[in-house]
């Protein structure tokens, strides 16, 4: 074998293995009493999605996964600021949950059960869950928002 085959064949294995690796959020110690139902609303060409669903799965969310070509009609009504908006909506328990947010995060909302709207993790972080990029983590916050458009920190989150 060649030097460039050997190479190419290494590539082909790390990347492999990164792409199967356990997620960072997947550790998390947080899980949920009892299987409960969120229901996501997310567009048909969108693959961050499916994995932050699988991250919800992990929590023992049960993920009703809705497929909709106009994802903008449902933010908007759930009264999803524009701000706050993210790639795909979900509803439990009658909170939004918009974006990324990791699912210790949603088990800590359920828990509390602020009078607030939802939590977003708005645009689409790097390292997030569903969003992660190998070592790449970007810093970002949770942000709850209400129904009067006020907005707060729920949860921050260095990067690396």
């Amino acid at each position: 074998m060649n030097l460039k085959n050997f190479l190419s064949l290494f590539l082909i294995l790390v990347f492999s293995a990164q792409a199967n690796a356990e997620s960072v959020w997947d550790k998390s110690e947080k899980q949920l009493a009892v299987p409960t139902t969120i229901v996501v609303y997310r567009s048909p060409t969108c693959g961050c999605c499916h994995k932050w669903i699988e991250h919800l799965k992990k929590h023992q969310f049960t993920v009703k996964d809705i497929v909709n070509d106009d994802v903008n009609t449902i933010k908007q009504k759930y009264g999803v600021p524009a701000a706050m908006q993210s790639c795909h909506t979900a509803i439990i328990n009658g909170y939004v949950i918009e974006g990324h947010v990791p699912a210790a995060d949603i088990i800590t909302l359920l828990a509390k059960r602020p009078k607030i709207v939802g939590i977003s993790v708005p645009a689409m972080p790097a390292g997030t869950p569903g969003m992660e990029m190998g070592g790449r983590k970007d810093p970002f916050d949770v942000v709850a928002f209400d129904e009067n458009g006020k907005f707060s920190v729920f949860n921050h989150y260095e990067g690396y």
